[in-house]
């Protein structure tokens, strides 16, 4: 084979990678957009909100706002989530063939160390957009700051400190990821090897172009990918409401405090709120969302790759 051929080869493998990543993270966030709404709001203590449960806040969105208040925000998200996920998914299979030709295939932790990688990775390309997102996503009906995507942006930047202000936040995110993204993906692959390995004849299908001969089905995807986001959340679900804290800070002349740095404002929290309604705030409502999303991503992105034979081992 050339080495063009192979170029070329590579190429279209990063290309429908891609693609893949994308869909695969647009068709989870708007799944669970509505949870992702009350969830922020729940995380920030939205004088609204604070005092609702999950159900009781989505009914009170409806009420407040309309049905489609549900999705506020949601565009902000599709603007982000196609080149995150993307990003994350492809250079996911990108640092895993290499960690793996380094480390060996004899363990795990080439896909713990990939996924990190891929997560930070995808953070640091996106994270603005998930600052103008929450932003979008904090506004009430009648209490508008903000009219969209760009306006809240432009905002941002002129008025709280220009790019450093679009990335408040960003250090909590990072620590979480690491755990979040490296337990996702090698949680999912654990379970994946798994269920091909002790459960075939009942949660797999054979298949000619997957490179084991098998592929998970569709109900075992969900099952794999919602445990893998369970236990990827438990552990950095601190640090997703820090980050929060951090990026709705100065919405609210009451919780500038919250914008002062990572340490800060967890200290703050734990302190004005305790671990379980202030650290853990909204961990129910996140189990709800977090199990889906998860899901609806891995399985889309399983069913992409073997539309497009990514499965067959494609050598970068």
């Amino acid at each position: 084979m050339s080495l063009n051929t192979e170029g070329e080869k590579s190429l279209e493998f990063v290309l429908k990678s891609l693609f893949s990543g994308g869909v695969a993270g647009m068709c989870s966030k708007t799944t669970v957009a509505p949870l992702d709404r009350i969830k922020i709001l729940l995380q920030a203590h939205s004088k609204h909100y604070k005092h609702l449960g999950v159900f009781a806040g989505l009914n009170e969105i409806v009420q407040r706002e309309t049905f489609f208040a549900l999705w506020k925000g949601n565009g902000a998200q599709m603007v982000r989530i196609f080149p995150y996920a993307a990003t994350q998914f492809t250079t996911f299979e990108i640092y895993r063939k290499y960690l793996g030709t380094l480390l060996g295939n004899r363990t795990q932790i080439d896909k713990f160390l990939a996924g990190s990688g891929a997560g930070v990775t995808a953070v640091m390309l996106t994270y603005p957009l998930d600052t103008i997102r929450a932003r979008l996503a904090f506004q009430v009906r009648g209490e508008h700051v903000y009219t969209g995507i760009f306006h809240t942006g432009a905002s941002i930047f002129k008025e709280e400190g220009g790019l450093r202000a679009l990335y408040r936040g960003f250090i909590p995110t990072i620590c979480g990821m690491i755990p979040y993204a490296g337990l996702s993906f090698y949680s999912f692959a654990k379970l994946k090897f798994l269920c091909m390995t002790y459960a075939p004849n009942y949660l797999c299908n054979k298949c000619n172009r997957n490179t084991g001969g098998l592929v998970l089905t569709l109900p075992a995807k969900l099952l794999c990918g919602g445990f893998a986001g369970a236990v990827a959340q438990s552990i950095s679900y601190p640090l997703d409401v820090t980050r929060r804290r951090m990026q709705l800070a100065m919405m609210n002349t009451d919780t500038h405090k919250f914008g002062s740095g990572m340490v800060a404002t967890m200290k703050l929290i734990y302190l004005e709120n305790g671990i379980v309604k202030g650290l853990y705030r909204g961990m129910s409502i996140n189990y709800l969302r977090a199990i889906p999303m998860v899901a609806v991503s891995f399985s889309t992105y399983e069913l992409m790759k073997q539309m497009f034979d990514l499965d067959t081992g494609m050598k970068l």
